[in-house]
Protein backbone atom coordinates (compact mmCIF):
# COMPACT_ATOMS: atom_id res chain seq x y z
CA UNK A 1 0.00 0.00 0.00
CA UNK A 2 2.92 2.44 1.15
CA UNK A 3 5.06 2.76 -2.18
CA UNK A 4 7.88 4.93 -2.43
CA UNK A 5 6.34 6.75 -5.37
CA UNK A 6 2.42 6.55 -4.89
CA UNK A 7 0.46 4.18 -3.17
CA UNK A 8 -0.90 0.65 -3.61
CA UNK A 9 -4.63 1.77 -4.24
CA UNK A 10 -3.67 3.94 -7.21
CA UNK A 11 -1.80 1.59 -8.68
CA UNK A 12 -4.60 -1.30 -8.12
CA UNK A 13 -6.83 1.02 -10.29
CA UNK A 14 -4.37 1.30 -13.16
CA UNK A 15 -3.57 -2.44 -13.00
CA UNK A 16 -7.52 -3.26 -13.30
CA UNK A 17 -8.22 -0.51 -16.15
CA UNK A 18 -6.30 -2.95 -18.58
CA UNK A 19 -5.45 -6.63 -16.85
CA UNK A 20 -7.41 -9.12 -14.18
CA UNK A 21 -3.81 -10.50 -13.35
CA UNK A 22 -3.71 -11.84 -9.87
CA UNK A 23 -3.00 -8.95 -6.88
CA UNK A 24 -2.39 -9.68 -3.35
CA UNK A 25 -1.53 -6.53 -1.15
CA UNK A 26 1.35 -7.16 1.13
CA UNK A 27 1.18 -4.48 3.66
CA UNK A 28 1.80 -2.92 7.39
CA UNK A 29 -1.41 -1.42 7.07
CA UNK A 30 -3.56 -3.79 8.92
CA UNK A 31 -6.66 -1.04 9.40
CA UNK A 32 -10.11 -2.25 8.51
CA UNK A 33 -10.87 0.55 5.72
CA UNK A 34 -7.30 -0.42 4.11
CA UNK A 35 -8.75 -3.97 3.50
CA UNK A 36 -12.01 -3.23 2.01
CA UNK A 37 -10.61 -0.49 0.13
CA UNK A 38 -7.69 -2.94 -1.16
CA UNK A 39 -10.35 -5.93 -1.73
CA UNK A 40 -12.87 -3.51 -2.94
CA UNK A 41 -10.47 -2.22 -6.17
CA UNK A 42 -10.23 -5.90 -7.36
CA UNK A 43 -7.29 -7.88 -5.01
CA UNK A 44 -7.30 -11.38 -4.67
CA UNK A 45 -6.18 -10.94 -1.50
CA UNK A 46 -4.74 -9.09 1.45
CA UNK A 47 -2.19 -9.58 3.79
CA UNK A 48 -1.38 -7.85 7.12
CA UNK A 49 2.51 -7.78 8.29
CA UNK A 50 3.31 -9.48 10.52
CA UNK A 51 2.23 -13.29 8.84
CA UNK A 52 3.72 -16.63 9.17
CA UNK A 53 5.36 -17.42 5.98
CA UNK A 54 3.43 -20.76 5.58
CA UNK A 55 -0.02 -18.43 5.30
CA UNK A 56 1.64 -16.42 2.96
CA UNK A 57 2.38 -19.38 0.51
CA UNK A 58 -0.83 -21.04 1.17
CA UNK A 59 -2.94 -18.08 0.25
CA UNK A 60 -0.57 -17.25 -2.82
CA UNK A 61 -1.39 -21.23 -3.92
CA UNK A 62 -5.16 -20.73 -3.38
CA UNK A 63 -5.19 -17.44 -5.76
CA UNK A 64 -3.30 -19.38 -8.00
CA UNK A 65 -5.41 -22.55 -8.36
CA UNK A 66 -8.82 -20.26 -8.26
CA UNK A 67 -7.01 -18.05 -11.30
CA UNK A 68 -5.32 -20.61 -13.57
CA UNK A 69 -7.12 -23.57 -13.06
CA UNK A 70 -5.55 -27.19 -14.58
CA UNK A 71 -5.78 -27.29 -18.07
CA UNK A 72 -7.74 -30.45 -18.92
CA UNK A 73 -6.23 -32.50 -21.42
CA UNK A 74 -9.19 -33.37 -23.40
CA UNK A 75 -11.88 -30.40 -24.22
CA UNK A 76 -15.54 -31.44 -24.92
CA UNK A 77 -17.46 -29.13 -27.49
CA UNK A 78 -20.84 -29.38 -29.11
CA UNK A 79 -19.64 -31.45 -32.25
CA UNK A 80 -16.18 -32.45 -31.20
CA UNK A 81 -13.24 -33.46 -28.77
CA UNK A 82 -9.99 -31.79 -28.34
CA UNK A 83 -7.30 -33.57 -27.00
CA UNK A 84 -4.55 -31.52 -26.32
CA UNK A 85 -2.10 -34.12 -25.64
CA UNK A 86 -2.57 -35.98 -28.59
CA UNK A 87 -3.07 -32.13 -30.62
CA UNK A 88 -5.63 -33.20 -32.43
CA UNK A 89 -9.64 -33.12 -32.71
CA UNK A 90 -12.17 -35.89 -32.70
CA UNK A 91 -14.94 -34.85 -34.79
CA UNK A 92 -17.47 -37.91 -34.93
CA UNK A 93 -14.82 -40.38 -35.11
CA UNK A 94 -12.53 -38.21 -38.01
CA UNK A 95 -9.44 -37.36 -36.16
CA UNK A 96 -7.78 -33.62 -37.55
CA UNK A 97 -4.65 -32.64 -36.30
CA UNK A 98 -3.84 -29.68 -35.28
CA UNK A 99 -1.01 -27.47 -35.94
CA UNK A 100 1.38 -25.46 -33.34
CA UNK A 101 -0.65 -22.11 -33.82
CA UNK A 102 -4.29 -24.14 -33.87
CA UNK A 103 -2.88 -26.12 -30.73
CA UNK A 104 -2.19 -22.49 -28.69
CA UNK A 105 -4.84 -20.64 -30.05
CA UNK A 106 -7.53 -23.44 -28.82
CA UNK A 107 -5.67 -23.86 -25.45
CA UNK A 108 -5.76 -19.78 -24.50
CA UNK A 109 -8.85 -19.65 -25.11
CA UNK A 110 -9.48 -23.06 -23.25
CA UNK A 111 -7.79 -21.85 -19.95
CA UNK A 112 -10.11 -18.77 -20.48
CA UNK A 113 -13.10 -20.91 -21.27
CA UNK A 114 -16.68 -19.06 -21.05
CA UNK A 115 -15.07 -15.35 -20.97
CA UNK A 116 -13.79 -13.02 -23.80
CA UNK A 117 -10.28 -13.26 -24.90
CA UNK A 118 -9.35 -9.70 -26.69
CA UNK A 119 -7.21 -10.11 -30.26
CA UNK A 120 -4.69 -8.27 -28.23
CA UNK A 121 -4.44 -11.41 -25.89
CA UNK A 122 -4.59 -14.01 -28.44
CA UNK A 123 -1.66 -12.44 -30.76
CA UNK A 124 0.48 -12.25 -27.95
CA UNK A 125 -0.25 -15.87 -27.00
CA UNK A 126 0.55 -16.45 -30.49
CA UNK A 127 3.06 -14.23 -31.36
CA UNK A 128 4.74 -13.42 -28.23
CA UNK A 129 6.01 -9.91 -27.36
CA UNK A 130 5.44 -8.13 -30.30
CA UNK A 131 1.96 -9.08 -30.96
CA UNK A 132 0.90 -5.93 -33.18
CA UNK A 133 -0.33 -6.34 -36.58
CA UNK A 134 -1.18 -10.04 -36.41
CA UNK A 135 -4.83 -9.48 -35.96
CA UNK A 136 -5.59 -10.49 -40.07
CA UNK A 137 -3.40 -13.90 -38.94
CA UNK A 138 -5.53 -14.38 -36.01
CA UNK A 139 -8.80 -14.40 -37.93
CA UNK A 140 -7.08 -16.70 -40.31
CA UNK A 141 -6.47 -19.33 -37.61
CA UNK A 142 -9.34 -19.10 -36.26
CA UNK A 143 -11.13 -19.72 -39.49
CA UNK A 144 -9.21 -23.10 -39.27
CA UNK A 145 -10.17 -23.75 -36.26
CA UNK A 146 -13.50 -23.37 -36.72
CA UNK A 147 -13.38 -25.44 -39.84
CA UNK A 148 -11.82 -28.19 -37.23
CA UNK A 149 -14.44 -27.70 -34.43
CA UNK A 150 -17.92 -26.84 -36.19
CA UNK A 151 -20.09 -28.45 -37.50
CA UNK A 152 -20.65 -25.12 -39.44
CA UNK A 153 -18.07 -22.71 -39.48
CA UNK A 154 -19.73 -20.27 -40.97
CA UNK A 155 -22.31 -20.60 -37.70
CA UNK A 156 -20.48 -21.42 -35.24
CA UNK A 157 -21.64 -22.47 -31.64
CA UNK A 158 -18.33 -23.22 -29.87
CA UNK A 159 -16.12 -20.72 -31.02
CA UNK A 160 -17.58 -17.41 -31.16
CA UNK A 161 -16.73 -13.73 -32.18
CA UNK A 162 -17.22 -10.93 -29.41
CA UNK A 163 -17.39 -7.82 -31.85
CA UNK A 164 -15.11 -5.36 -31.17
CA UNK A 165 -13.86 -7.41 -28.37
CA UNK A 166 -11.90 -10.79 -29.15
CA UNK A 167 -13.38 -14.42 -29.33
CA UNK A 168 -14.81 -17.04 -26.59
CA UNK A 169 -15.15 -20.74 -26.21
CA UNK A 170 -18.27 -22.46 -24.88
CA UNK A 171 -17.36 -26.11 -23.84
CA UNK A 172 -20.35 -28.46 -23.47
CA UNK A 173 -20.95 -29.01 -19.93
Amino acid sequence: VMLPDGDGFSLMEQIRAWTDIPVIFLTARDEAADKLAGLGLGADDYIAKPFLPQEFLLRVYAVLRRCYKKDAAVLKLDHCTVDFSRAEVDKGGELLPLTAMEHRLLETLARNEGRIVTVDTLCEALWGDNPFGYENSLNAHVRRVREKIEADPSKPVSLLTVKGLGYKLLARK
